[in-house]
């Protein structure tokens, strides 16, 4: 009697483990995915810089209502590998500060900059790995001089992807059409001389060149030079990648600031489901 109750209980214990979901949302991979933009981290919320306590409150937030973080390749290439109901959200941020990325000598991480509040979080929670997309600006980016490159490595291998944020962040609506050639090409090409292949870009402000075709790429000093997408700055969810109205060259971002329409609206949104996003089946 005793081996055959002993026998039942380990074939319980074989049992492959269910899968737990995520959050109780239905799947739908038509839903909207939340692409988030930050600035600075530091003491106090303002319109470019979200303090440590609120992106600490951000990151909590997200794992809680089931958001899981993608790169924009896996979105826009629509292989995002997440568990079952849980909705992908693409964290970015712009113009590398020092207070994203900030490490020592020895190259420990800063616990109170952006991806040490992040690592903290995340060692905890393994789902919710330091995945983020940085729109960098030339010459000292996240303020460094000599550990421009190991910073740059440091994220590659963390799995996060770095892009561009112009040459100088001027408006593109005030330049000429060369202006914006030069801000676009020279970024690329700043950024391919220390060997990363920038595929994307974030518009300085958000603001869109007089000529939107030169989004789509063009030719300047006998080379082509185009991305395969471009964010705008705040206003509301992209479109599923499922979505035949995806525009990669418009992708709208939500901006991680207090008030209208910024992240706590677009999270309150979901929570009450007044927003549907995107929802892995």
């Amino acid at each position: 009697m005793f081996s055959v109750a002993f026998a039942v209980v380990l074939g319980f214990l074989d049992r492959p483990s269910m899968p737990v979901r995520v959050s109780r949302r239905k799947g739908n991979v038509q839903g909207n995915v939340l692409i988030l933009e930050y600035h600075r981290i530091g003491a106090k919320n303002s319109t470019w810089v979200r303090s440590a306590k609120s992106f600490r409150k951000d990151l909590s937030r997200l794992y809680e209502l089931g958001y899981r973080p993608v790169t924009l390749s896996e979105y826009l290439e629509n292989r995002m590998k997440l568990p079952s109901g849980a909705s992908p959200v693409i964290i970015t941020f712009d113009d590398s500060h020092i207070s994203q990325l900030s490490i020592d000598r020895q190259g420990n991480v800063d616990p109170n900059c952006a991806v040490g509040i992040w690592q903290r979080f995340a060692a905890k929670r393994r789902t919710f790995p330091v995945k983020a997309v940085f729109f960098v600006l030339p010459p000292r980016p996240f303020g460094s001089g000599k550990s421009m490159l190991r910073k740059f490595g440091m994220l590659e291998r963390w799995g996060c992807e770095i892009a561009s944020h112009s040459l100088s962040h001027r408006p593109f609506a005030k330049l000429t059409e060369d202006e914006v050639k030069q801000e676009i090409a020279g970024s690329k090409d700043w950024l391919r001389s220390l060997g990363v292949d920038a595929k994307y870009l974030a518009l300085p402000y958000g603001s869109l060149p007089n000529n939107r075709d030169l989004l789509e790429g063009f030719e300047y000093n006998g080379r082509r030079y185009a991305y395969d997408a471009v964010l705008l700055a705040g206003s509301g969810p992209a479109l599923s990648p499922n979505s035949r109205r995806l525009r990669h060259l418009r992708l709208p971002r939500v901006q991680a600031i207090q008030g209208d329409y910024g992240i706590d609206y677009w999270l309150d949104r979901v929570k009450r489901g007044k927003s549907k996003p995107y929802v892995q089946p």
